[in-house]
């Protein structure tokens, strides 16, 4: 079925998509690359063990896209201090985690918005008009984690916090300047929520 994934015999899921569908997909993985950015830049080390413990930033980013796709662990809507004490102790606790994960956040991240490129580089080569994109069960994965930091992303720019906020979407005017967003954020929950159904045994 055209823009619905379906798993595959043997793992993996198959999905139809047509130019248009590829060239979205492809511009919001390479947009979000360029938000997540290069990474910490610099020449490899030749100490691998250094290059494990290479400490990364210890504040949260000012974008608020990247705030949330890269939260912080000890502080949010869900977590309350109830004092100032307990407060700062959380902003320590969250600044000494992000120092030693963001990194590899970061770089995991990357590496599945580079996967979904490439994929899709692939299979635009096929044929005009669009085509069939088979994907391996380790693919399936990677594309699925990089749908869900894309509608993070949109979903951050459209100010969606909760399920309330995506129903208010559903009701916007065509003449609403944020629908062309609102359409790509519901269609690419459309297929990760398809993608889901095919990864679950």
């Amino acid at each position: 079925m055209p823009g619905h994934f379906e798993p595959l015999p043997g793992g993996g899921a198959a999905v139809a998509l047509d130019e248009v569908e590829i060239s979205i997909i492809r511009s919001l993985a390479v947009q979000l690359l360029e938000l997540i950015g290069p990474g910490p830049g610099g020449d490899v080390s030749d100490d691998p063990l250094a290059e494990l413990f290479a400490e990364g930033p210890s504040e949260p980013p000012s974008d608020p896209v990247l705030k949330r796709l890269f939260p912080d662990a000890y502080s949010g809507p869900d977590v309350e201090a109830t004092s100032p004490e307990q407060a700062e102790e959380q902003r320590a606790y969250s600044s000494e985690f992000r120092r030693f994960t963001e990194n590899d956040l970061r770089a995991g991240k990357r590496d599945n918005a580079l996967v979904v490129i490439r994929s899709l580089d692939g299979v635009a080569a096929v044929g005009e008009g669009g085509a069939v994109l088979k994907l391996t069960s380790e693919e399936s994965k990677q594309w699925l984690s990089c749908l869900n930091d894309l509608r993070l992303a949109i979903g951050s720019r459209l100010d969606v916090v909760d399920e309330e906020d995506t129903d208010l979407l559903y009701r916007l005017p065509d003449e609403d300047p944020r629908k062309p967003m609102v359409m790509a954020y519901l269609w690419l929950g459309g297929l990760q929520e398809t993608l889901v159904e095919t990864l679950m045994p």
